[in-house]
């Protein structure tokens, strides 16, 4: 409980009237911080804090990598940024030591400011003191983690781009035979191999690296830390990021198994507009860096770069590729889905040598100047295309049927016909595609005319739909046709389901291993269905962990 004497201690309130004194001691919160504790996260809600005791480091993550920008002592305030800007917090504020704080809502402090001219003024003249420290700390020439050199239709250098990308991790592409390249090379030595080299911030060369490699020495999660755990995601997409945002934050001992990076097939949108409390949309890596950010700071571990072989049904262990297991007491399927293959002759030896399934946002970079194609009629297409027209010369959309409107959001086809560069082109199919060492040009089939013809092509970005991936599934794990897994009352109607209790509503024919977002079978595709199945998926977890502890007791 704040007292009089210790809110007018607060230089910004020691000329307040004794009534408005009176009042916030009476109002404002009174927040006691352990060491390492937060008084609010970077990103959090604007409001203003005030130190009372302690000492409160200012933490700001750059990069990945947490930087210390400065400290609060006993009667300093922080929160003016926001305050002024209405937004949230640049950076998070953390106690370095036993520390006690006050917390003014935003409403309480236009409250005082329309008291007291004074701290008004006082508070403005020190935002704009911290927004210019900002601003020098952004004019700070960033050194990016990783310089890379490689050829640009070299897979194994596109691997590494695409992971890096993925993953968040800044980095500078050279391309072997230009002058920056040249000076990197009169640095480190031109190596023997002719495959991609990598230099780290600090100065190692990597040679060729496998993509797993790259991840240990960027400080990545590879391998799990802990001998047993409550609960073991298969996946990081949506809906496994959702399921260990709420496993962690539950108190379950959390981990989530990915093989490339988080955010799924969601994270490779460029943008999502209708997403629940984002009126402006949100990119799918920006989602997907914001709940990895979230389950990590509440205790989930995340593994990348890492597959799964396989599990046991009925002990629950997941093996890894290699020699690691992960040991669980439930799990979580939430492994997505991949996009599906196109059988045209000589397609898959141009898989990333200009022919793509999906699109990072990082591959809009390459098509500068170029005419691009993509083929699908989905809103993940129209995302895509919305983003490469701000890069290529053209775009393309090839479409079979006669009409998007059967399969893509009517914002995302308005979107598109606002833009000059964009063409749909329907009822059309690629035939061929053309090129040694990357793709030059594709023949495409105006199936209106049975006419065949043959376009330049700098790039062919597929979006055909999508298949679940779950053949490394023991048969105990009932799917559909598809490979679809099915849960809950499917698994019962097809006869998959043979315990003495019902399933769970996500659970699937092995008990406690569930299943949510695109790899179960449902009709509804979404973001936010994934989202919300992940968190419902924990809810399911929790119930199964009981009833197993109360058979364990019976038992005894």
């Amino acid at each position: 409980m704040l007292t009089i004497d210790e809110v007018e201690a607060i230089p910004l309130f020691s000329g307040l009237p004794a009534g408005e004194l009176e009042r916030l001691a009476r109002t404002a919160a009174d927040l006691h911080l352990s060491p390492g504790e937060f008084a609010v996260h970077e990103g959090g809600e604007a409001a203003l804090f005030a130190v009372l005791a302690g000492k409160i480091e200012v933490v700001k993550t750059f990069d990945g990598v947490e930087r210390t920008l400065g400290w609060r002592l006993p009667g300093t305030i922080f929160g003016e940024v926001p305050i002024a800007l209405g937004s949230g917090f640049p950076g998070g504020y953390r106690a370095a030591e036993p520390s006690r704080v006050m917390r003014l809502e935003v409403q309480q402090y236009y409250s005082i400011a329309a008291v007291s001219k004074d701290v008004a003024q006082k508070v403005s003249a020190l935002a704009r003191e911290r927004m210019g420290g900002l601003q020098s700390i952004t004019a700070e020439p960033q050194k990016p983690r990783v310089t890379l050199v490689g050829h640009r239709w070299d897979t194994a250098c596109g691997e590494l781009r695409r992971f890096l990308a993925r993953n968040q991790i800044s980095f500078t592409w050279l391309l072997p035979d230009t002058a920056d390249a040249e000076a990197f090379w009169s640095a480190t030595g031109r190596p023997a191999l002719d495959g991609p080299v990598a230099r780290l911030a600090d100065g190692e060369i990597m040679e060729s690296p496998a993509v797993r490699d790259l991840a240990i020495r960027l400080g990545l999660q590879t391998r799990p830390r802990g001998a047993e755990y409550d609960v073991a995601i298969v996946g990081g997409g949506p809906a496994g990021l959702a399921a260990a945002v709420y496993g962690a934050s539950e108190g379950l001992r959390t981990i989530v198994v990915e093989r490339e990076a988080p955010g799924g097939q969601a994270g490779t949108s460029s943008r999502i507009e209708n997403y629940l409390g984002f009126p402006s949309g949100i990119s799918g890596d920006e989602l997907a860096s914001r709940a990895l950010q979230q389950a990590r700071r509440l205790g989930a571990e995340i593994l990348v770069t890492r597959s799964v072989a396989g599990i046991d049904p009925t002990t629950h262990d997941l093996f890894l590729d290699g020699t690691d297991v992960v040991r669980a007491r439930s799990l979580i399927l939430a492994t997505g889905v991949t996009w599906r293959r196109l059988g045209i002759d000589g397609f898959d030896r141009l898989i990333g040598k200009g022919v793509y399934y999906g699109a990072a946002r990082s591959e809009a970079s390459t098509t500068h100047g170029l005419d691009v194609f993509l083929i699908g009629a989905g809103n993940s297409a129209g995302q895509a295309a919305l983003h490469f027209s701000g890069h290529a010369r053209s775009v393309t959309l090839l479409v079979r049927g006669p009409s998007l409107a059967d399969s893509m959001s009517h914002y995302l086809i308005e979107q598109l016909r606002a833009k000059s560069n964009v063409k749909v082109q329907l009822r059309s199919e690629v035939q061929a595609v053309h090129g040694e060492t990357h793709l030059t040009a594709i023949d495409i089939l105006d199936k209106a005319s049975n006419e065949v013809s043959r376009y330049d092509c700098g790039g062919l970005f597929v979006f055909i739909g999508a298949n679940a991936e779950t053949e490394w599934l023991p048969t105990d794990v009932v799917r559909d046709a598809r490979g679809y897994v099915l849960t809950g009352d499917d698994v019962k109607k097809a006869g998959g389901w043979s315990h003495d209790r019902d399933p769970y509503l996500l659970e699937t024919s092995a008990p406690g291993i569930f299943a949510c977002g695109d790899v179960r079978l449902s009709p509804v595709k979404r973001v936010a269905s994934a989202v919300g199945e992940g968190s419902m998926a924990i809810a399911f977890v929790h119930q199964y962990l009981a009833n197993e502890e109360k058979a364990k007791r019976g038992q005894s």
